[in-house]
């Protein structure tokens, strides 16, 4: 596609195309595209094409808006923390070698008490964390819990 649009263009030194240049006669396409007129079936084409653009369009905004309702469904508020609010993280995601127990069986579901020092998100908090537990200090408000007496 792109030498045969190299070869047709008109070049400004030449006046001509390079086809044409080197074999004396203009490149046959089946009809003339450089010619001003309107072509029918060219505009039936791109009419068409535009209407199957829309409906593909209107069909994925439909599937998305079904996909959004369907996660919805399952989806549960999230809890609100403050800061100084005593909170337990859970071991879901710790591996056993920092937890330094044998079997994930025997490892306590939540660990330590700590205390929320500043809300980043409502879905992110950042904790007062010990260097020895070499987590991230920012945690997600699903793997922490209300400390409760």
């Amino acid at each position: 596609m792109a030498e045969f649009t190299f070869n047709n263009k008109v070049h400004t030194a030449t006046k001509t195309s390079l086809f044409q240049v080197n074999y004396g006669r203009e490149l046959r396409m089946g009809f003339d595209i450089r010619k001003k007129g309107k072509n029918e079936k060219a505009e039936e084409f791109a009419k068409e094409m535009k209407k199957r653009h829309e409906e593909a369009r209107a069909a994925l905004v439909k599937s998305q808006e079904e996909m959004k309702r369907q996660a919805d469904r399952s989806k549960k508020e999230a809890k609100k923390y403050m800061i100084g609010d005593k909170v337990l993280i859970s071991t879901k995601d710790f591996s056993m070698e920092l937890m330094k127990r044998v079997t994930k069986k025997l490892m306590e579901k939540f660990i330590k008490l700590y205390v929320v020092k500043k809300i980043v998100s409502e879905n992110a908090v950042e904790l007062e964390l010990l260097a020895s537990l070499r987590i991230y200090l920012v945690v997600n408000v699903r793997r922490i819990v209300k400390y409760r007496k």
